[in-house]
């Protein structure tokens, strides 16, 4: 099967690159050959617009049988311990749209969208999980992607009362659009770094999440190529 890997930093799959640079047939600078998968890797960049662009070209030449986005993330669920690992089923831009007094109001509020347009359910970039030729034992978790990480309470608050997500990202709906718009199976795998509160990074844990991330991204993809 033909495998496209995508993260917005090197930061973020940097063990599984050097899982692939040792136990894969390397073809070229970004391809791989494991046992029955050929795997591309895409470092797409930071936030939705780069993001964006970069998937969209890479689809616009290429058809994977399936992509897998993986990442860091905050979480707006306490009970979710630093270091868990989450798949993401649906997505939120949270911040796309106008400001109406106090309100925050997306693009489905103000009837420049409408609900459930293509590639939509509702105003969700939804994942069903239903053509994956694997899915990982991981909770499931909503996002909101945004393109300012969220600091502040009215901001958090907001987010909570509007959309009931669990975490938070920069990249993550981007992802789930391209994928639903060109028909690719996908799958968004998150990792939590920190909490969404009062910025503290004295509070956030990278290098767990970095760890656990990379641990089950090895897994799964060992798991597409037929490994385990």
């Amino acid at each position: 099967m033909k495998l496209l890997v995508t993260a917005a930093t090197t930061l973020e799959v940097q063990p599984f690159l050097q899982f692939l640079d040792h136990e894969s047939q390397k073809v070229s600078a970004h391809q791989y050959r494991l046992a029955n998968c050929d795997i591309q890797v895409l470092i797409a960049g930071i936030g939705m617009m780069h993001y964006a662009y970069s998937l969209g070209r890479y689809l616009a030449t290429n058809r994977p049988d399936m992509a897998l986005q993986a990442g860091i993330a905050g979480s707006f669920r306490r009970e979710w311990a630093l270091g868990t690992v989450v798949m993401v089923d649906r997505e939120y831009l949270a911040d796309l749209g106008a400001e109406d007094n106090d309100q925050f109001k997306d693009l489905f509020d103000i009837h420049l969208w409408q609900a459930s347009q293509p590639p939509f359910t509702g105003n969700a970039l939804v994942n069903t999980f239903t053509s994956l030729p694997y899915r990982p034992n991981l909770p499931t978790a909503t996002g909101v992607s945004v393109n300012m990480v969220s600091g502040s309470t009215p901001t958090i608050t907001r987010l909570e009362s509007k959309y009931m997500p669990d975490v938070e990202s920069m990249e993550g709906a981007a992802f789930h659009y391209a994928c639903l718009s060109e028909n690719t199976p996908f799958l968004q795998v998150r990792s939590i770094s920190n909490y969404v509160e009062i910025r503290d990074k004295s509070k956030w844990n990278i290098p767990l999440a970095v760890k656990q991330l990379n641990d089950e991204l090895v897994s799964i993809v060992k798991s597409l190529a037929g490994l385990s």
